[in-house]
């Protein structure tokens, strides 16, 4: 296939040819976010078999192999170098790879002016055992998060990650299960249709945390399709390059399948440094909150015994203390801080409402952005 793009992109496509030429041709600037999961370089020179025998199903495709570490290198130094390229100034990438490659790829990663933000461990929670007995279980892989550069203004959606992991802050160590049952592809014989193909769990985790609703996703070694899958139930653009056909025919079918979710149901806990900030004067002199009225801390045992009354400058004052919500609620508490917006609590109609929901309701009733 002969590629002619220049200056326009096809999005939620998927190219066929090698990745390098293709990668080329794409403007520069232009993808928001990249996933790559490129050929690990397994280095394997012989059959693996199990204790009874019979061979394994490792991975010893043609696209694997390479002459060298160095072939290996010239490679990835040119793949990345492209990505550099075409990645926003504000985008991200992430790369993912075993101890045969990611150590190779990390340095050229930050030979190349990318920074690194993370390396997160994917845990497999069922790993291939070590038949032979010679080593310990390989049992996880490496994912490298970096930024175009340091100055990168790149998105990463905190408060999403935090209620994905049950309201606690998100590690870098992920425990998810390796592609397996349904979700993995095989032929009519039975045989996997690709040998690593990735669990979707994982890429949802990866485009959830730093990709938006719209923002375009490319992945060059596309393999049967995992991001694309993931980017269109998400709401994100995709374009795939894959030099294997019968991959991509695989791919094809399998994001035609994918059932779009709705406006509502892309929607993320915002992160906080996202949000829109207004004084709390500013709900005072619009009338939102009036001065002199009784603010009343959160319903647990400890807070509700804490009140405070408005001043008319939007300051607040209890127990002879007087500064910002914020100030007042710690030093109530004996705290260094506090986020007052979801500490004090205004009384409407015999219920407590928090005033944090007051801001929302005036900026999106008066359309603040």
């Amino acid at each position: 296939m002969k590629v002619k793009l220049k200056t326009k992109l096809e999005k939620n496509h998927i190219y066929h040819g090698d990745s390098l030429k293709i990668l080329k041709t794409l403007p520069s600037n232009s993808i928001d976010l990249v996933f790559a999961d490129p050929p690990y370089n397994l280095q394997l020179k012989n059959k693996l078999l199990r204790p009874d025998s019979s061979e394994v199903d490792a991975v010893n495709d043609k696209w694997d192999q390479f002459d060298s570490f160095k072939n290996y290198d010239d490679f990835t130094i040119n793949w990345l170098s492209e990505v550099k390229r075409i990645t926003k100034n504000d985008g991200s990438i992430w790369v993912i790879g075993s101890y045969h490659n990611i150590f190779r790829i990390g340095k050229i990663i930050q030979d190349l002016g990318f920074w690194i933000l993370n390396d997160i461990i994917w845990r497999k929670s069922n790993p291939m055992p070590n038949f032979r007995g010679t080593r310990f279980t390989n049992a996880h892989e490496t994912l490298i998060w970096a930024s175009h550069s340091q100055d990168a203004r790149y998105d990463f959606n905190y408060q999403a990650m935090k209620s994905l992991n049950d309201g606690i802050q998100m590690r870098s160590d992920w425990e998810i299960p390796i592609c397996s049952g349904n979700e993995r592809l095989k032929d009519s014989s039975g045989k996997k249709i690709h040998s690593t193909q990735k669990p979707e769990a994982l890429l949802h985790r990866v485009l959830l945390s730093s990709s938006n609703p719209g923002d375009l996703i490319l992945d060059p070694f596309f393999g049967t399709g995992t991001t694309g899958a993931v980017a269109k139930k998400l709401g994100r653009n995709f374009i795939g390059i894959e030099q294997d056909k019968n991959y991509i025919k695989e791919a094809k079918k399998r994001i035609k399948n994918v059932s779009l979710l709705g406006k509502k149901e892309l929607e993320v806990t915002e992160s906080k440094k996202n949000q829109i900030r207004i004084p709390f004067g500013n709900l005072v002199e619009n009338g939102i909150i009036k001065p002199g009225s009784i603010l009343k801390g959160p319903k647990s045992l400890k807070a509700k015994k804490f009140s405070a009354t408005v001043r008319a400058d939007g300051s607040i004052y209890s127990k002879g203390e007087k500064g910002s919500i914020h100030q007042i609620s710690a030093k109530l508490q004996g705290k260094e801080s506090c986020n007052g917006w979801t500490f004090w609590h205004l009384e409407n109609n015999g219920e407590l409402q928090v005033i944090d929901n007051l801001r929302s309701n005036y900026i999106k009733a008066n359309k603040i952005s």
